[in-house]
């Protein structure tokens, strides 16, 4: 097969799809030349931890958002791929909340058991891609950084998978400019200590601004304060902790609210979300959406419906993620390789506005899951992807769910069991409040 395949990004979903085309390889198919493009210097995407933030060592904007003391917020069970259980990868089971040094280990040990490191070009920006009617190709321009050369090669599909989780969305508020205290945002947060002893504000009110708030909470900060636009959280917060409405001004430290609140602060934390920003893509390739569970102008979730050449993965809001992502990834392998034919443009528009008018009906989180679920699996159903129960992760979801209203800072504490292996995970030897060293050796020793 003559093909020419260009992957940009080897993060959670660049990596399912070389995974997808490996898969179909080591069945006896014939699959096309593959090339990944990787700014950073592994693989990994947002689960590379970098000090860093702005920009990296070669100039390039600082991709990851990763802090140091992230947990998974969500239970590994609902993001287990489905050829691959945490009990394969680690011998045993494990808890169901685990640090970000384990979620990567596990991510690392399916790649390093798939050779996928063989397609990927690493310390590779790409800063431009075009495509040309008359001959129906890509021509990809990248940018080696560590001999900082410019080069440019033809591919007759690009499958971008650069995410949706690196470009700030960050508002602007009256008296920002003369704040006495430290202004980021949660792209930017790296470290809880530092704000030990602090008042806290955060502006946001989803995931972001909870995670990083009761993380502060955990290593010591004063108080926290989340500032909301619509509706607060109304989780059941412990004493130090308030929600209050929209931010209207800043006056030296002093934050005030539309309620006509105040409250003096000593930092500000913006997690006031991303935006789906491809400055590498001409204005007929780009995709213009916002944070949906499906985003506008694409076809399955997938294919650009202005050129079905051109495959955006993981670009949805995103209950759902590892598996979600595998599930993008071999749809898309498949109708590359012709297993799958697309259809006429009409019945793709017609396909995608049922999706759409079906997610204008969602009306809470676990109306969102069950969304999420009918998605995956119509994307798996015509694939040879391994089964696995999508429904029953939703239900998983859907506990988790309950659990956070429970109680916001113990939820981590909950055991869930896998729907590929059966196995209930153990409960972790520290309760994540308590559990201060988030390394892996920590984490995965015995208690005692």
């Amino acid at each position: 097969m003559s093909l020419r395949i260009a992957i940009l990004g080897a993060g959670p979903s660049g990596l399912a799809q070389i995974r997808a085309f490996e898969a179909a390889r080591l069945s006896g198919a014939e699959i096309p030349e593959i090339v990944c493009f990787e700014k950073q210097s592994d693989l990994g995407g947002l689960w590379n931890y970098t000090w860093r933030t702005g920009l990296d060592a070669f100039g390039e904007p600082v991709h990851g958002s990763m802090y140091r003391y992230l947990w998974s917020n969500g239970p590994k069970e609902c993001l287990e791929f489905a050829d691959y259980s945490f009990e394969e990868h680690f011998g045993r089971p494990i808890p169901s909340y685990p640090p970000r040094a384990v979620l990567r280990d596990y991510i690392m040990g399916r790649v390093d058991k798939s050779g996928a490191r063989q397609y990927i070009r690493f310390n590779t920006a790409v800063h431009w891609v075009d495509y040309a009617e008359d001959t129906g190709t890509f021509a990809v321009t990248v940018r080696d950084l560590k001999k900082d050369e410019l080069s440019t090669e033809t591919f007759d599909y690009v499958i971008c998978a650069t995410g949706h989780f690196s470009t700030p969305n960050a508002p602007w508020f009256e008296g920002l400019d003369q704040f006495p205290g430290r202004v980021l945002h949660a792209h930017d947060f790296r470290d809880a200590c530092e704000f030990e002893g602090k008042d806290l504000l955060l502006i946001g009110s989803s995931y972001s601004a909870e995670d990083i708030g009761t993380q502060c909470h955990k290593y010591g900060a004063k108080s926290v304060t989340f500032s909301y636009r619509t509706q607060p959280m109304g989780f059941d917060w412990p004493d130090s902790f308030k929600e209050v409405p929209l931010l209207t001004k800043v006056v030296g430290k002093t934050a005030w609210f539309q309620d006509g609140s105040s409250q003096e602060v000593d930092a500000i934390v913006l997690c006031t979300g991303y935006q789906h920003h491809f400055p590498f893509m001409p204005d007929k390739l780009t995709l213009t959406t916002s944070n949906r569970l499906y985003p506008q102008a694409l076809y399955k979730g997938v294919f650009f419906a202005q050129n079905p050449k051109l495959i955006y993965l993981g670009m949805q809001d995103q209950y759902f993620t590892f598996n979600m992502f595998d599930a993008q990834a071999w749809y898309a392998r498949d109708v590359i390789l012709g297993r799958i034919e697309l259809p006429a443009h009409a019945e793709q528009v017609s396909d995608m506005s049922g999706w759409t008018e079906r997610e204008s009906q969602v009306a809470d989180p676990f109306q969102a899951i069950d969304f999420q679920a009918a998605y995956i699996r119509d994307l798996v159903q015509p694939t040879d992807y391994p089964e696995f129960d999508v429904e029953g992760v939703a239900e998983i979801f859907k506990a988790w769910e309950h659990h956070k209203e429970a109680d916001i800072l113990g939820y981590r504490n909950q055991s869930y069991r896998s729907t590929l292996t059966g196995i209930l995970a153990p409960t972790h030897h520290t309760p994540w409040m308590e559990a201060m060293d988030d390394s892996l050796e920590t984490f995965l020793s015995e208690p005692g």
